[in-house]
């Protein structure tokens, strides 16, 4: 009886251990979306800055895009927002969903920080957002020139993911008719 009264604990730590081992082999940043090889939904969204056009579905429909959502509020952003830039300067596509966010404090945010955007709208009660599925900010989404989701990628874009997963999906991306 003593023997079985000491195996419990240890079988039960044992289970404990092989479930916290197979988590962290778990990369929390590869979440599915079930939006992949999907259209976007639909999008129309008001500008971030007053006079600005409106951020709709006409604007993945030319080229390959990122679709960056971002918040004012979002330190990850910050760390992220210099990769955006220097991505911008290289000429990639890039438009900006300022997500749970007032469009001025957005508009203030990229106006100290620098505007990486080509198009941006302002998803203030975060609606577009959950039909994009995002669970936080950062998030990017590689669409395509028929406005359907190649790729997602969860938290702040690093010049590795960039040059290891993004810029080579892009690229092939361009290629496509």
């Amino acid at each position: 009886m003593k023997r079985l009264f000491f195996m419990v604990p240890v079988a039960l730590f044992a289970l404990l251990a092989g479930a916290f081992a197979l988590g962290l082999q778990h990369d929390p940043s590869k979440l599915a979306s079930v939006l992949i090889d999907r259209p976007l939904p639909p999008i129309d969204l008001p500008p971030v800055r007053p006079g600005e056009p409106r951020l709709t579905q006409a604007d993945f429909s030319r080229e390959p895009v990122l679709l960056n959502v971002f918040a004012s509020w979002c330190v990850s952003c910050r760390v992220e927002h210099p990769v955006l830039l220097r991505l911008k300067a290289e000429g990639v596509p890039i438009h900006g969903l300022d997500w749970k966010d007032k469009a001025e404090l957005g508009a203030r945010y990229l106006a100290e920080n620098g505007d990486p955007y080509a198009r941006l709208g302002n998803d203030e009660g975060g609606r577009t957002g959950i039909d994009l599925g995002v669970t936080g900010v950062p998030e990017t989404f590689v669409v395509d020139r028929r406005g359907k989701v190649r790729y997602k990628h969860v938290g702040a874009i690093s010049p590795e993911d960039w040059s290891r997963t993004l810029a080579p999906l892009m690229e092939k991306l361009r290629g496509e008719p």
